[in-house]
């Protein structure tokens, strides 16, 4: 008992201390350049005087945006060609999208940018408005950085819980033939798809749940700028269908386009209060959800039990 409490108190005290000279460090980055930020935003300031609606919703949504396609454009390559060979032998579901059907890539790359610039930019739009009823998102000072790490650990909380209920209410049989259902046309899924939704789903299930965190802190644009773009960032990569070296693991929500009835949190704490995981734990995949801190495929050094005859 002794011999336990000590080593995670050990253990503890070694958290807390990584994590405290973590975060001096960054903010000793954070402060050194923060003049140099804030001499710039002041200068965008006197540039949009008067109009700074349009910079809210520029800045809002170019940097998410760009993020985005930056970011699939480089899988979509290897989706489309299987090429390069040492990015494709990290794929999830082995001979699935191996290439991508180009005509139901066509369809869903469409629907996507049909989310994003019918639905997204002017719900964006009547987001200034919201925001400025509590904050006015684009006022002079930037936030500390302390204060932007205590943001976006709110903002990831109150994304898990929306996510996660607006998800499994999606999934009940009144609203999943008519909505969900088109999301999960993609069994195996690419990073692409990620907002590949119904118009419904896509502003009860992607946006809300991003956007909330940011109105109930009376956020920052700068926030939310980077807020916004990690989002699209972290569900491309659940979604991309590659269990990838040094990036988080998509293991957890590529079982749920799989299987449909499992996973359907982002970080997964809901599925394990809820139970919707258990299925999920009692497989390779669940063993293979972790932080790859190698080259070798996880599909190679944990794979799948031979199938039955």
């Amino acid at each position: 008992m002794r011999r336990t409490a000590f080593i995670l108190g050990s253990g503890l005290l070694l958290l807390v201390a990584v994590w405290n000279s973590l975060t001096w460090h960054l903010q000793r980055f954070w402060g050194a350049s923060g003049h140099f930020w804030q001499a710039q935003w002041e200068r965008l300031l006197l540039t949009f005087e008067g109009k700074e609606w349009v910079l809210f919703v520029t800045g809002a949504t170019y940097l998410p945006v760009l993020s985005f396609w930056t970011f699939n454009g480089l899988l979509l390559v290897v989706d489309t060609t299987g090429k390069p060979n040492f990015i494709s032998r990290y794929r999830i579901q082995a001979g699935k999208n191996d290439p991508v059907d180009p005509v139901k890539l066509r369809q869903s790359v469409r629907t996507v940018l049909l989310n994003q610039f019918l639905i997204s930019l002017p719900i964006v739009v009547l987001l200034y408005p919201t925001l400025k009823l509590w904050r006015d998102p684009c006022r002079r000072e930037l936030p500390t950085f302390h204060w932007f790490l205590l943001e976006l650990a709110i903002f990831t909380l109150i994304e898990e819980i929306m996510f996660y209920y607006s998800h499994r209410l999606l999934h009940h049989p009144m609203f999943y033939k008519k909505i969900h259902k088109k999301h999960h046309e993609w069994t195996a899924p690419i990073g692409v798809i990620s907002l590949y939704a119904h118009p419904v789903e896509h502003v009860v299930s992607n946006m809300l749940p991003a956007m909330v965190g940011p109105v109930v802190m009376g956020s920052h644009l700068s926030s939310i700028m980077v807020w916004f773009s990690l989002t699209l960032v972290v569900t491309t990569i659940s979604h991309c269908g590659y269990h990838l070296p040094f990036l988080p693991s998509p293991e957890f929500h590529d079982y749920h386009h799989l299987k449909f009835n499992q996973c359907y949190g982002v970080l997964g704490v809901l599925d394990h209060l809820h139970g919707t995981d258990t299925v999920f734990k009692q497989t390779k995949a669940y063993e293979r959800h972790i932080l790859l801190l190698g080259f070798t495929p996880l599909s190679e050094s944990i794979p799948d039990p031979p199938k039955m005859e």
